[in-house]
Formats: structure tokens, sequence, C-alpha cells
């Protein structure tokens, strides 16, 4: 099960840049583990770290980007990314997606996203709110403008709001988005099935017992 996704409001960091790719935010290295967690640590580690990193390496030893904006109050408690067109492109790696919720962003938006991204995100619980390119530029002028800029993000209603009283709408599916408000994964959704699984396999293995 994953948490139902409830409206909110927090703080963006903005990173200006189109065709993020997914190495860029979890380094091949780092991908040998199958947990959902201990990712976050190693979320864009290439430019959070001016030394290079291995699994299992030391990170507190490490010297940090001080440029970088993840690495910066009160950036470091960003809950949404902002980020330019095609974000996550490259390899499939469910790995992505994972660093960036175990970091603790829970919406990216974007004018677009690459295709399996953003199929990995609405199974893991992670929102990809894509926005016309204008919108977003908006947005970077806003986050630019105001240090510690906040957005509230509205699924049920498919809103992004600022501060500042604008709305901007997004289009989602209606079926993810009733997984993500009910935080139903694939095992979540299965298992609202339970009892006609257990009927099922009761009828099938008094058919044919010698299968059980």
């Amino acid at each position: 099960m994953m948490d139902k996704f409830e409206t909110f409001t927090a703080l963006v960091a903005a990173i200006d840049r189109a065709n993020i790719d997914t190495d860029a935010i979890i380094p091949k290295q780092y991908l040998k583990s199958i947990k959902r967690s201990g990712f976050g640590i190693n979320l864009f580690d290439d430019w959070r770290y001016l030394d290079p990193g291995e699994p299992g390496q030391d990170n507190d030893a490490r010297r940090l980007n001080p440029d970088f904006v993840l690495n910066r109050d009160p950036y470091r408690q960003a809950q949404i990314l902002l980020a330019r067109e095609n974000f996550a492109c490259g390899s499939s790696r469910e790995h992505a997606v994972w660093a960036l919720l175990d970091f603790g962003i829970k919406v990216v938006v974007a004018p677009s996203f690459a295709d399996i991204f953003y199929n990995n995100s609405f199974k893991n619980g992670l929102l990809p709110v894509a926005l016309t390119g204008e919108e977003v530029d908006r947005l970077f002028a806003a986050v630019t403008q105001n240090e510690g800029y906040q957005l509230t993000v509205d699924l049920e209603n498919q809103q992004v709001r600022t501060t500042e009283g604008e709305i901007f709408e997004f289009e989602i599916d209606e079926f993810r988005k009733y997984c993500l408000l009910n935080g139903l994964d694939d095992i979540g959704l299965t298992m609202q099935h339970a009892d006609e699984i257990r009927e099922f396999e009761q009828r099938y293995y008094q058919a044919m017992p010698w299968l059980k």
C-alpha cells in the first residue's frame, strides 16, 4: 500500500534544465538494491557531491556542491521539484522514482516527462504534473524571485495553486488519480478483491483437490 495522496502546500526546488535523465537522478552504480528506501542520499549524486560516490560509502565524508539547489537551505526540505521538458528521459530504472520519494519529493512539475518514468511514478505514489511551457516559465520566475516559494497541489481538483492566487489545472487519467487518492499500488488493487480470490481458490480446489 502507498500513502494516500492528500492536498498539501510545500516548498519548491527548481532545477532549470531540460532532458534531465535517469542516470543524473540516480547514477547506475546505486542500482544494486531492489529495496525502495535508501536512495535519497544519492539523488542527483553527481550534482550534489564534488567527490565521486560508490555504494556503501559514507556520504557524510563527501564534499557537497554548495551551488546545487538541494544542498541549500531551505530547499533541503523541498517536496515539489520544478524542472523543464522531457524530465527523467534515458533508461527505465524505477530507482529514479524511489530516489525522489526517499529524498522527500512528492510532486514533479514539468512541461513533459519520459513515458516510462511517468508510468513508474504513479505506481509508486509520486505525482508528475505536466503544465504548459508558459506556465512552467511563470513558476520558474516566481521561484527565482521569491526564496522559499511554495505551491499547493490539489490532486482531487487537479490544480496547482500559487500563493498569489493563480490556478494551473492539469490532466490526469481517472484511474491513476483514483489509485493515488486511495493509496493503492498494484498489490493494493489486488487485495481489494481478496474475498473473491479466496472464494475462487476454494471452489477451484474443491473441483480439483488433487492440485492442492
